[in-house]
């Protein structure tokens, strides 16, 4: 956990280092707008961790083409890499869920090829967005400048794996912060101004009048025996009476108050929209009535429209940068195991097996391998049902085997 806080640091604080991003992002809501402020926002925390720990904890396989389909490549170079230990100090979820992190903040995930003696890619290192400065040489590559802990680099796209969101653009994807800045600074806003709220003003829930004038002795006496009696949960119901002619007026929220809780609610709205999460997803369920769909509806819709295609841009970025020509010509592809998502869900699950038991595209030991059991004898053997069959056979009349018992 240390190595992912420290390698998040990379990210959030950025006044240690030498960095190509300068300052934050101006909004008109005057918010300074940077990665800790953005994380400060509890929807876009939510959000930012909704959706990076997710693809972080999908299983990344890498695959191999065989006779009549693919089988899981666990001898190859890259599915050491890619599947348990990226470097020495982070596992796989580490650096998944920090690359992730990036392109939800920044747009891009950087990382560099750490090499062997012969050249071949061993591991991949973290390199915070945050400090990446790119421009394009003259030979038309990409380079890549970075100053951390004192010690400048100078890398191509040879030596570095650059993962771009959304936008498509060579460079680099469009920078969520950037892009956003107008939504995090008024949520700040509001976050801010309802603190300073709480903070200064004087909030009674009622006052007790009377037209008589009441001096400081009585007025500091009816205080005291109000506090010593009725305050506190104990005392929560107990009758009230009251002497001199009080009489209590309760104090309403005013239109201000209304709309700055309003405000707050539409805040987080409007950062669920820019992470592309249904607001009940991150515990915000208050007027989620999108379209008339059902909760069930929107979590579907979030697989795959919102994670599939964060997934589907790391696995292209990987396959084009890391695998090489020989790799491609043999058949080796990169993917998320999506079915991973299934693992919270007995009835899905259950519901998915059993499609694929029934269809024949799934067998015994294949299931059993997925809920770590042990393979059984005969388990290696597709089945369909009987019913199942060419509507050409039904004209054959086909010998069955009825002999009654022996008597």
């Amino acid at each position: 956990m240390n190595n992912l806080v420290d390698g998040l640091s990379g990210i959030l604080r950025l006044g240690t280092r030498v960095s190509a991003d300068r300052g934050g992002t101006a909004n008109a809501a005057g918010e300074y707008i940077t990665d800790t402020t953005v994380l400060s926002i509890a929807a876009a925390w939510a959000c930012i961790n909704l959706v990076a720990g997710t693809s972080a904890t999908l299983p990344l396989m890498v695959y191999r083409n065989i006779k009549g389909g693919r089988e899981v490549a666990t001898d190859h170079w890259l599915y050491r890499i890619l599947h348990d230990d990226p470097n020495a100090d982070q596992t796989a979820v580490d650096f998944l869920e920090y690359t992730c992190v990036a392109l939800e903040l920044r747009g891009n995930g950087y990382a560099e090829k750490l090499r062997g003696a012969g050249g071949q890619v061993i591991g991949l290192d973290p390199i915070p967005p945050g400090i990446v400065s790119k421009s394009r040489r003259e030979d038309g590559m990409i380079e890549y400048r970075w100053t951390w802990n004192g010690k400048s680099r100078r890398e191509t796209s040879d030596n570095v794996l650059h993962i771009r969101g959304f936008g498509g653009d060579p460079m680099g994807g469009m920078s969520p912060l950037e892009m956003g800045a107008e939504t995090f600074g008024h949520a700040r806003a509001l976050s801010r101004a309802s603190a300073s709220i709480f903070r200064n003003a004087m909030r009674p829930s009622g006052v007790w009048q009377t037209a008589t004038k009441l001096t400081s002795p009585q007025i500091e006496e009816i205080e005291g025996r109000l506090a010593a009696k009725y305050q506190g949960a104990t005392n929560a119901g107990r009758p009230l009476v009251m002497g001199n002619d009080l009489k209590w007026q309760q104090l309403s929220m005013t239109p201000d108050d209304l709309e700055m809780i309003a405000g707050r609610q539409l805040s987080v709205v409007e950062v669920c929209m820019i992470y592309g999460v249904p607001p009940h997803m991150i515990g915000h369920t208050a007027g989620n009535t999108q379209l008339g769909s059902s909760i069930t509806e929107q979590t579907r819709a979030f697989e795959k429209y919102t994670l599939r295609r964060r997934l589907k841009r790391i696995e292209a970025s990987l396959r084009k940068q890391l695998l090489t020509p020989e790799d491609i010509a043999r058949g080796i592809t990169i993917e998320f195991s999506m079915e991973g998502l299934l693992r919270g869900s007995s009835a899905e699950r259950s519901a998915f097996y059993n499609a694929g038991l029934d269809k024949g595209w799934l067998n015994v030991n294949e299931v059993r391998a997925w809920e770590n059991l042990s393979p059984v004898p005969g388990g290696d053997i597709n089945r369909v049902q009987m019913q199942n069959v060419p509507l050409t056979m039904t004209a054959t009349p086909t010998t069955i085997n009825a002999t009654p018992p022996a008597e």
